[in-house]
C-alpha cells in the first residue's frame, strides 16, 4: 500500500471562469497557493489545443508560485511536447484530446497509439519529466505502457462515477474491480498508478481504498463544490476523506 495516497488538485476550471469574461480573475495562480496552504500534494493543469482555460503565461506562474510538482495535461503533439520541454514540469499525463469534447473522455488508446507515443514518452523522460498515460483499467493498456517504459499510468475512473450517477451499483462495483486489478498489475510491473474523473465527495472513497494508488487527480468538483463552501474547506474535505478511506 502506498503510504500516502496523494492529492492532486486540477486547476483547470478556475481559469474556466476567468476566461469567461476575459482578464485576469479568479486567476489560477491563487488557487495554486491555496492548494500548497492546505495541504494538496500536486497541482495539475490541462494545456488544451484551444487554450480553452489554462494559458500558456499561466504555466510559469503556477510553477514560480508555489513548491508543489505541477503535472501537466497535454496531448501527444508535437506543440505540445515543445511546450513541456520548455518549462519542464515535475510530470507530464498524456491524455487524449478531442477539439468537440467539453472534458477529457475515455482513456488514451496507449496500445494502438504506440509508435506516436513512444518518441513523445522518450523525450519528455530524458528531459526529467515524469510521464504519466491516461489510460483505462484495461490489461492491454498497461502492457502498452510497460513497453512505452511510461513510470505512471493514470486510471480513468470516469466509467465508476457515471455508473453510480446512473444508479448502476453493480456495474459501478464492477468497474472498481477492474481498476483494483489494474492498479494491482501496474504496481506488479513497477509501475505506479493514480486515478482520477468524476471524483466527489460521495465516491471518492471506495477508490481511495485501493492500496496500490499512490495519487488521486481531482479538479472539476473541488472547483465547483468551492462556490459553495470555499476552495480551501473543498479540498480538506476531501483529503479528510481520502485519509479515512486508507
Amino acid at each position: 500500500m502506498a503510504s500516502h495516497l496523494r492529492l492532486g488538485v486540477n486547476i483547470d476550471h478556475v481559469a474556466t471562469i476567468r476566461n469567461a469574461r476575459g482578464g485576469d480573475h479568479p486567476d489560477p495562480v491563487r488557487a495554486a497557493e491555496i492548494v500548497a496552504a492546505v495541504g494538496g500534494d500536486g497541482i495539475t493543469a490541462h494545456l488544451r489545443e484551444d487554450r480553452r482555460h489554462i494559458r500558456d503565461s499561466d504555466l510559469h506562474r503556477i510553477m514560480e508560485s508555489t513548491d508543489l510538482p505541477l503535472n501537466l495535461e497535454m496531448a501527444a503533439t508535437e506543440e505540445m511536447l515543445q511546450i513541456a520541454l520548455d518549462h519542464i514540469p515535475h510530470a507530464a499525463c498524456i491524455v487524449p484530446e478531442k477539439r468537440e469534447e467539453r472534458t477529457t473522455e475515455g482513456g488514451l488508446d496507449a496500445a494502438g497509439q504506440h509508435n506516436h507515443l513512444a518518441p513523445i514518452v522518450g523525450q519528455l523522460g530524458e528531459a526529467g519529466i515524469r510521464v504519466s498515460l491516461f489510460i483505462e483499467p484495461h490489461a492491454r493498456q498497461i502492457e502498452a505502457a510497460i513497453h512505452l517504459k511510461a513510470p505512471v499510468v493514470e486510471f480513468h475512473t470516469g466509467r465508476y462515477a457515471h455508473l453510480l450517477l446512473d444508479g448502476d451499483n453493480e456495474g459501478a462495483q464492477a468497474e472498481l474491480r477492474r481498476i483494483s486489478d489494474a492498479a494491482a498489475l501496474a504496481a506488479k510491473n513497477g509501475i505506479e498508478p493514480h486515478a482520477g474523473h468524476g471524483l466527489t465527495f460521495e465516491n471518492v472513497q471506495p477508490i481511495a481504498a485501493i492500496p496500490q494508488l499512490a495519487e488521486l487527480n481531482i479538479g472539476h468538483y473541488l472547483v465547483g463544490e468551492a462556490i459553495f463552501i470555499g476552495l480551501e474547506e473543498s479540498i480538506r474535505k476531501m483529503r479528510a476523506l481520502m485519509d479515512e478511506a486508507r
